[in-house]
């Protein structure tokens, strides 16, 4: 029966979403993270009689067919990019992004990756680093004199050295945005790759036109709602419940076929 397939490839398709919720559930605290969704489509259809059909000489046609699905298939696990709450943090190099864009970094291979997480450090010669040491672009140095260091909301990066009351400037930060950031290629710790689905990077200060600004001594948290994924996961759950009873339900009428013969 096409029920039993049907019915498997449903209990497939909530099983990943299980997945995805979980993923979520488990990024609930992880700075920067964007929320995904599983998305579906129907498969393929097998037309038994096909509406539009002709049933006579005379010119008459089928109004409507006969036409049985084959289930269900995952059509890909889009990205939210609705802004995480900003929480405020001790570390003046946290700087979080409020609106769009994404902080570039520099990887040891030499490609340019993406993020939102802006929970930043200093190496041991002063640059401004990832929490796993990767430079930020464009590389700010930090004096071993300097006092305080500022980040106003256009990016501009100012240290108060000692002896000296003038603030000085160290750089700009600069923001990447996407036509597509759903479409970034995800690699972990945080980062995120140009894709030819994401089209390429414009590079702006912040707060240009359509870019975000920034503020220091801050963290974009994670956008993940937990009591919405709760929901999500009690609905995927009992999908994938109902499709487990139908096969149970069409292995019983298996049986009762095989009792008559």
């Amino acid at each position: 029966m096409r029920a039993l397939n049907i019915a498997a490839t449903g209990m497939k398709a909530q099983q990943l979403n299980v997945e995805v919720i979980s993923h979520n559930v488990a990024n609930l605290n992880t700075v920067g993270f964007k929320r995904q969704r599983a998305e579906f489509q129907d498969l393929i259809y097998q037309n038994l009689e096909r509406p539009g059909a002709s049933t006579s000489s005379s010119g008459n046609i089928r109004p409507i067919g006969i036409q049985i699905g084959l289930g269900v298939k995952t059509s890909g696990i889009s990205r939210s990019s609705e802004q995480g709450s900003i929480s405020g943090t001790e570390n003046p190099y946290d700087i979080a992004i409020a609106g769009r864009g994404f902080f570039q970094v520099t990887l040891p291979s030499g490609d340019t990756a993406y993020t939102r997480a802006g929970n930043f450090s200093l190496d041991a010669q002063g640059r401004l680093v990832t929490t796993d040491g990767f430079l930020i672009e464009p590389n700010i140095t930090v004096p071993n004199e300097a006092i305080s260091v500022s980040v106003s909301r256009d990016g501009t990066v100012e240290a108060t050295l000692s002896g000296n009351p003038q603030p000085q400037q160290l750089g700009q930060l600069e923001l990447a945005t996407f036509i597509n950031p759903a479409g970034l290629e995800s690699v972990g710790d945080n980062l995120f790759l140009e894709s030819a689905a994401s089209g390429q990077p414009v590079v702006s200060a912040p707060g240009s036109p359509g870019v975000g600004t920034l503020q220091q001594r801050a963290v974009e948290a994670s956008n993940v709602n937990a009591v919405e994924e709760i929901s999500n996961l009690i609905e995927a759950q009992r999908a994938y419940e109902l499709n487990a009873r139908i096969i149970n339900a069409v292995d019983e009428l298996l049986q009762a076929v095989n009792q008559i013969r």
